[in-house]
């Protein structure tokens, strides 16, 4: 039984009773094991019911690097998490990454890190929604939303000509932060420290006062330009839209200053942050009225899923 259902007393932090050979059953201490397995087992199908019908979460909105997956420690991908973000697909809810990465990068870390399952959505550079193609294997736009965001940068980036080379001579000129350019257009840069970052952020925000679409989206020493109008919040927001999933039922846990715009409780509900999230994302976490978790990453975004899926139903579950 045990190769063909998850143990779910270990999604809620039980911990696993031993199991014992053939040869050893009849001995007392065994077969108190085995009363004590069946009750581990009872639990494991009321916290299964308990997800099915009375969780509130139907869409999960889960950033990458440093939420979902850590970079510093092991284990890179909590297990428990994972488990957990399956059983909440197998009782209905949607589970979407929403990234910095682009597909590529995405696919390869999936292959990287080895992931167990896939999302049913990616939202990736922090702007487009992507849905599985037709054939399982690739992903495809969803909807219209990649097609104007495309339109509305070319137009930002045209426009913005003369900020944008401020900024570049900036750069150049008092930084030693790499320039990146997708063909001939900016696309964003690294900076060489979190504190020649904070120095660059602040022209920016100088040059950009006198065009208020032109922002960028920030994560430690990356910075990548973008439309104001275009986020993770935004991206989130549209898939939300047209799978008609409320703010109310959406769930989000991110860790850095891109991923405030979905954690801010305006497009999600129930916003989370593991607790290696920056102050300024915990800070927008509290204020939203969301779940500041006391792991790092994985293990922190499974306690913020426990905290959320029914707080009433599962909190005689929980340790």
């Amino acid at each position: 039984m045990e190769d063909r259902l998850p143990s779910l007393s270990r999604l809620a932090g039980f911990q696993p009773v031993q199991k014992y050979g053939r040869q050893d059953a009849c001995l007392p201490s065994q077969a108190r094991s085995l009363t004590s397995n069946r009750s581990e087992l009872r639990v494991e199908h009321e916290f299964l019911d308990c997800l099915q019908m009375h969780s509130p979460i139907k869409l999960l909105s889960i950033d990458f690097d440093g939420t979902l997956v850590s970079r510093v420690s092991e284990p890179v991908l909590d297990a428990q998490c994972m488990e957990l973000i399956r059983e909440l697909q197998k009782a209905g809810a949607i589970w979407a990454i929403n990234t910095g990465r682009s597909v590529d990068l995405l696919e390869s870390g999936f292959a990287d890190f080895a992931f167990p399952i896939r999302p049913d959505f990616i939202l990736t550079t922090e702007r487009d929604v992507f849905r599985p193609g037709q054939n399982g294997d690739q992903w495809e736009p969803f909807g219209d939303w990649n097609e104007r965001c495309a339109r509305d940068h070319a137009e930002l980036f045209s426009s913005a000509n003369s900020v944008l080379a401020e900024v570049v001579d900036f750069v150049n000129q008092n930084t030693k932060a790499r320039l990146i350019y997708d063909a001939q257009r900016l696309e964003g840069l690294v900076a060489e420290s979190d504190e020649e970052m904070e120095r660059i952020v602040e022209f920016i925000e100088r040059a950009r006062a006198e065009h208020p679409n032109l922002d960028y989206q920030r994560n430690t020493v990356y910075l990548r330009f973008c439309h104001a109008d275009y986020h993770k919040g935004a991206a989130l927001a549209e898939l939300a839209r047209l799978l008609e999933i409320p703010r109310e039922n959406i769930f989000a846990a991110g860790d850095h200053h891109n991923d405030i715009s979905m954690l801010d409780g305006k497009v999600a509900a129930m916003p989370s942050c593991p607790a290696n999230a920056i102050d300024e994302v915990q800070d927008a976490v509290r204020k939203a009225g969301g779940y500041v978790a006391q792991k790092d990453c994985g293990a922190g975004v499974h306690e913020a899923l426990l905290h959320f899926a029914s707080p009433r139903k599962l909190s005689g579950l929980k340790r």
